[in-house]
């Protein structure tokens, strides 16, 4: 009988799985690092948010609502509006984070928008890792790994900025560039950019036509009824 894959090995998946938000997430973490610094905040407190907090774009976002004088209700709405893509990510997720005990509290707390392309994405059985505790093992190293990253990056970061100083003009945008990379690895695996040509249409046209504060969350919401009913179309159709 074939031997379950040990936990180092595991760990290894995870971590040749996560080389790509490796890169990302050091850069863009440093970058985060950085901006903390430079609105004049210390450098401990990027360390801090980036381990009790691990919101990415929302943490860029923090930084500036605060060292703009933001209050705490107006800070909390716009995150509540920023990360409410989550909610989609987490109920595509819901079955298999339920059953990942006793990693489902952490997979809820840790799910970013990279950790879910991984964890979207993962091998199926044929892959000798089924949904096992070995499938969930890996699905908690995959996200604590990623976070990890994020965590390094800020600090080294902050660290820099203290001790160099550094132009800070169109760094923000980094965290941008690496989730257009990791959108373009997901349509060249799966092979349908239908899904990802229709939010990409949603969000501009949430962007020309809506107010900012309620454009995001349109845009995510009409999009994810415009591909249900395609796929839903296509399941409907049977062959002749």
């Amino acid at each position: 009988m074939e031997q379950p894959p040990s936990r180092p090995r595991i760990f290894v998946l995870a971590l040749k799985s996560s080389v790509p938000v490796l890169l990302g997430y050091t850069a863009i973490g440093i970058a985060y690092g950085l901006l903390v610094v430079d609105a004049g905040y210390p450098w401990w407190l990027a360390l801090v948010s980036s381990v009790v907090m691990f919101a990415g774009a929302g943490q860029f976002i923090a930084v500036g609502l605060f060292a703009a004088g933001a209050s705490l209700g107006e800070a909390c709405l716009v995150q509540l509006v920023v990360n409410a893509r989550h909610i989609a990510y987490g109920l595509s997720l819901f079955k298999r984070i339920k059953q990942a005990a006793p990693y489902t509290q952490y997979l809820i707390f840790a799910l970013s928008d990279e950790t879910f392309a991984l964890l979207s994405s993962l091998p199926g059985p044929d892959s000798g890792l089924p949904d096992s505790p070995e499938q969930n093992r890996l699905m908690f190293y995959i996200a604590l790994l990623d976070q990890c990253y994020w965590i390094i990056g800020s600090l080294i970061g902050a660290i820099a900025g203290t001790l160099i100083p550094i132009n800070m003009e169109g760094i923000a945008f980094s965290l941008t560039a690496l989730f257009i990379v990791l959108m373009i690895e997901q349509i060249l695996r799966i092979k349908r950019p239908l899904p990802f040509i229709i939010s990409a249409l949603t969000a501009i046209l949430g962007t020309l036509l809506l107010p900012s504060r309620i454009s995001l969350l349109s845009a995510m919401v009409l999009s994810l009824v415009l591909v249900g009913l395609l796929d839903r179309g296509f399941q409907g159709k049977t062959p002749c």
